[in-house]
């Protein structure tokens, strides 16, 4: 058993080594805690048939212990400077491919369905915060062929990623992320678990992809441009949210939306905050019919 990477010393070690310069620009923070590291394993369920497809490895702490459990580990770093790093700090283990891509531009549905056909994949990852929302609604939307998602997230993401209608936190994310899969909160991580510290609370959320969306809806884009319409001014009721809502193709009479509202049995006072999945698919439906 290879000496474990996530831990104070041995990343200072090898931080020192490479004389490594932290690249802001890609929101670097290495995870220095194996009790966090662990808790993060666990909850991946990991065996020998899984493939882990691994945004942002850094130095390699996450992808050891990966290694050691799944089958073949896919790790797609951005920043060229970390190769060499990985290719040392990860040498002996033959079931491991890294990347140097950015994981937004890497043809993700190439990589699972022509690569991969045959093996059960999971993404875990410690994200680069600047890009959360754009990795997990790119893998989400596509409807890959994924178990789940188990990723180290902002703090606050994850709270708005699992939040329920009339929360502070309840939002288009929260309906977006719920729409494709079931949240789940694996553990809070403070920032002392990191090196650098990063400047706000972390936390490892595990998203379980449904085999079916959520609810059922007539239109799927039609139903977005409702929900972003929806959020977009937290403090004005729905009706004049949506109402204001810019869309070429989505315009509608104040009239046509307290209908709609009265038809699913709200007052025209309601704020999008407090509907549900389930309410803002129906407004969509009626809304969409009258389009």
């Amino acid at each position: 058993m290879k000496e474990k990477i996530a831990s104070p010393a041995r990343t200072r070690e090898i931080l020192r080594q490479y004389d490594f310069i932290f690249q802001k620009k890609y929101g670097q923070n290495f995870l220095i805690d194996l009790h966090v590291l662990n808790k993060i394993i666990k909850a991946a369920e990991l065996s020998s048939s899984d493939c882990v497809i691994e945004v942002g490895p850094g130095i390699g702490s996450l992808t050891q212990a990966l290694a050691e459990k799944a089958g073949q580990v896919i790790a797609v770093e951005i920043d060229k400077q970390l190769i060499p790093i990985l290719q040392e700090t990860l040498r002996g283990y033959d079931n491991i491919h890294i990347m140097n891509q950015d994981i937004l531009k890497v043809d993700m549905e190439e990589l699972l369905v022509k690569r991969l056909p045959s093996s059960k994949v999971k993404v875990v990852a410690n994200l680069p915060y600047y890009i959360t929302t754009p990795i997990i609604m790119g893998l989400l939307e596509k409807r890959l062929p994924l178990e789940h998602i188990t990723v180290m997230v902002q703090k606050e993401v994850a709270d708005r990623m699992k939040a329920v209608p009339g929360t502070k936190d309840y939002g288009a994310l929260s309906v977006a992320v719920q729409y494709y899969s079931e949240p789940y909160l694996v553990a809070n991580v403070p920032v002392n678990c990191f090196i650098p510290r990063p400047k706000v609370g972390s936390a490892v959320i595990q998203l379980r992809i449904l085999k079916e969306p959520r609810i059922h809806v007539k239109d799927e884009v039609f139903f977005f441009h409702v929900v972003r319409a929806a959020f977009a001014q937290r403090r004005k009721t729905l009706v004049n949210t949506l109402y204001n809502y810019s869309q070429q193709e989505f315009v509608f009479s104040k009239e046509d939306i307290v209908s709609c509202l009265k038809e699913m049995g709200l007052n025209e006072k309601v704020r999008g905050e407090t509907l549900s999945i389930e309410k803002l698919g129906q407004l969509s439906d009626l809304l969409y019919s009258i389009k």
